[in-house]
């Protein structure tokens, strides 16, 4: 069963504010995004910053307002179309990690009363006697102590603030975790400890990773499957090890090459344009309605076509699709 089913998500945002900004310019920060993430499972959504993989995940959980498309939570239940206590209840059970723990976690609370600030008002409040050891509980699962209730956010170290970002992610039982670019802004070496203990979490609750990232080979590592996003859009869908063997899309493959690794054989000679340098230029938000393909102005195998019309998906294998009228070409050579 998928726990999230995305279909057809579309945002985007005035550049201007007011009344005249029905006339002005606008930024289509999603255009038509369509996935699903099942249950237990990892799903890696990987792109550069700015092509709007947190507006994403911002939709999932409400917010923002989607313009087009829907969210579907255990297949039966309309995401965009919950109200009031629903809604409280949807993001109970969708929990967001966001990046900045420094940010994210308020500096003048107990740790305790920062992990129980969003359960006080729920239903399921079982009182602070309770709930306090429940949070003691977390606490020891994300590798702190029972202790640590009674200090402040500013106390910890970055890594020790993303775990205690995580359980407040975890205190409720939710069934989804979206981790927004939750390594990113620590040390390497702690990268791979909150990484290890996402995966710990994911065994031991049966949850399920909606995993944000801009670094494909840490998350073709991390991940089940991976949807890479370029300017709104997505490019390729593939199993993470297969994605890793065989990336297709020229924008896969320069992203594998910024991570420092070279592009996988699939149609690395053919992309032999496909340096870095060529590409390596600004990835700005898609500014009014896009023609064409949107990775056209940076693509080395952009043709006129590209230019005017939007590749449809071209299935590679079982789970595997891309968008690109050069490297349908390409398996279509390979076919015959």
């Amino acid at each position: 069963m998928n726990v999230l089913t995305v279909t057809d998500l579309s945002k985007r945002f005035n550049l201007e504010a007011g009344f005249f900004a029905r006339f002005g310019k606008f930024v289509q920060a999603v255009n038509g995004i369509s996935f699903t993430l099942a249950e237990n499972e990892t799903y890696g959504l990987v792109g550069e910053s700015g092509c709007g993989k947190t507006t994403t995940a911002r939709l999932l959980v409400r917010m923002y307002d989607a313009d087009s498309g829907t969210i579907r939570f255990m297949d039966d239940t309309d995401v965009g179309a919950l109200k009031g206590h629903a809604l409280r209840s949807y993001r109970e059970k969708v929990k967001y990690i966001f990046q900045d723990p420094a940010r994210s976690l308020n500096p003048r609370m107990s740790v305790f009363d920062v992990l129980v600030s969003g359960w006080r008002w729920s239903p399921s409040w079982p009182g602070k006697n309770a709930a306090r050891e429940a949070a003691a509980a977390i606490m020891e699962e994300v590798g702190l102590s029972a202790e640590d209730l009674d200090r402040r956010p500013a106390d910890f170290s970055g890594g020790q603030r993303q775990r205690i970002s995580i359980a407040r992610g975890l205190l409720m039982e939710p069934r989804v975790l979206i981790c927004d670019e939750v390594v990113s802004a620590l040390d390497v070496s702690i990268q791979g400890q909150i990484l290890n203990l996402l995966l710990d979490i994911r065994k031991r609750h049966g949850i399920s990773l909606l995993f944000i990232a801009h670094d494909l080979k840490v998350s073709s590592w991390f991940c089940d499957r991976i949807g890479v996003m370029y300017r709104g859009e997505l490019m390729e869908e593939a199993d993470a090890r297969e994605l890793y063997r065989s990336a297709a899309h020229p924008y896969t493959r320069l992203l594998f090459e910024s991570a420092g690794r070279e592009a996988p054989e699939a149609g690395a000679k053919q992309a032999a344009g496909s340096k870095s340098d060529e590409m390596a230029v600004e990835n700005p938000a898609t500014v009014g309605t896009p023609t064409g393909c949107v990775f056209a102005a940076r693509c080395p195998l952009a043709d006129e076509r590209c230019k005017k019309e939007k590749p449809g998906w071209r299935e590679l294998s079982p789970g595997h699709r891309v968008r690109c009228f050069t490297q349908t070409l390409l398996i279509d050579s390979r076919a015959r």
